[in-house]
């Protein structure tokens, strides 16, 4: 399955700050109709995400009825991206 969306990076405030791109309602409602194929357990979901010329592994996490796409370091140094920045991402989802 592929999904693409803008969102703008946001901060999640733990014991260190987390950046997170929030998964529109349309696509989360995509990810949420296959999520028992492809969750492997606490409602995460392994996907491949590219922004810009970054191709990267990661996992969704659930947020109420939306998924949080973790922004790495090594992704928002390599595209020179920073908190409240609007980025494009292409999630694959293995089926």
């Amino acid at each position: 399955m592929e999904l693409e969306f803008s969102g703008e990076i946001i901060e999640w405030r733990g014991p260190a700050p987390f950046y997170f791109v929030e998964v529109p309602d349309e696509q989360s409602g995509a990810i949420e109709d296959v999520k028992s194929a492809v969750t492997y357990g606490w409602g995460v979901i392994p996907v491949t995400a590219t922004i810009g010329r970054t191709t990267f592994t990661t996992s969704l996490f659930p947020k109420g009825d939306l998924y949080l796409v973790p922004m790495k370091v090594v992704v928002r140094r390599a595209e020179q991206l920073d908190l409240g920045d609007v980025v494009t991402i292409r999630l694959h989802l293995d089926l």
